[in-house]
């Protein structure tokens, strides 16, 4: 009995040393982890937004929108880029709900009010060797985007050529393609309804510079 008592008090030490451990690692690797994060982050808001366009820090200049009907569901950021205190550009989280194997997260850059500067896919399930062609390391397809405009007399452009647009659709794979110039035109329109309020909001991501 006593040796059973013994065991049980060495595994509930063992067990106290091992939670210990990993709580202690989970707190010194997680500044690292979130450091990589942000270099990520920053290296993609880069290729779709020139950082000589703004002098202030995009990744804490932002706001937070919920499940919004033009970007879509879930949580998403938009990064405000100004320069010398006027807003120039800003980088909006969406998703496409309806890629063929479910949403495709994506975040657009818009300079001035009409002008796209980049997009680019950060997560999606579509299938490998048709509907991945969205991201960049497998298609260039993502750079079309780069310097389309979408304002007044242009709307009819903003779809796939299938559908009598400006945009190459995959063979095979319409509805992939379909999907991101949606959601890409949707996060326009939703910038041009509400680009005061998006300037005028307080910053939600600690202190911008």
């Amino acid at each position: 009995m006593k040796n059973i008592s013994k065991n049980g008090l060495i595994l509930a030490g063992f067990a106290l040393v091992s939670t210990a451990l990993i709580s202690i690692t989970q707190i010194v690797t997680a500044p690292v982890i979130k450091q990589q994060q942000n270099q990520q982050l920053r290296g993609i808001l880069d290729a779709i937004l020139s950082p000589k366009l703004y002098d202030n820090d995009l990744l804490h200049d932002c706001i937070v929108v919920n499940n919004n009907q033009d970007l879509g569901p879930g949580s998403h950021t938009i990064y405000r880029a100004s320069k010398q205190g006027q807003p120039v550009a800003v980088a909006i989280e969406s998703v496409a709900p309806d890629g063929y194997n479910g949403r495709i997260e994506l975040v657009v850059s818009i300079i001035g009010e009409h002008q796209v500067g980049g997009v680019r896919v950060l997560n999606h399930q579509e299938t490998p060797g048709l509907g991945d062609k969205i991201d960049l390391r497998v298609s260039d397809w993502i750079l079309g985007f780069h310097d389309k405009k979408y304002e007044k007399g242009l709307e009819q452009q903003w779809a796939v050529k299938k559908d009598g647009g400006q945009f190459d659709q995959f063979t095979g794979a319409t509805i992939t393609p379909r999907a991101v110039v949606k959601a890409v035109r949707n996060t326009v329109q939703y910038y041009q309804q509400h680009q005061a309020e998006i300037i005028a909001a307080s910053n939600q991501c600690g202190s911008a510079s």
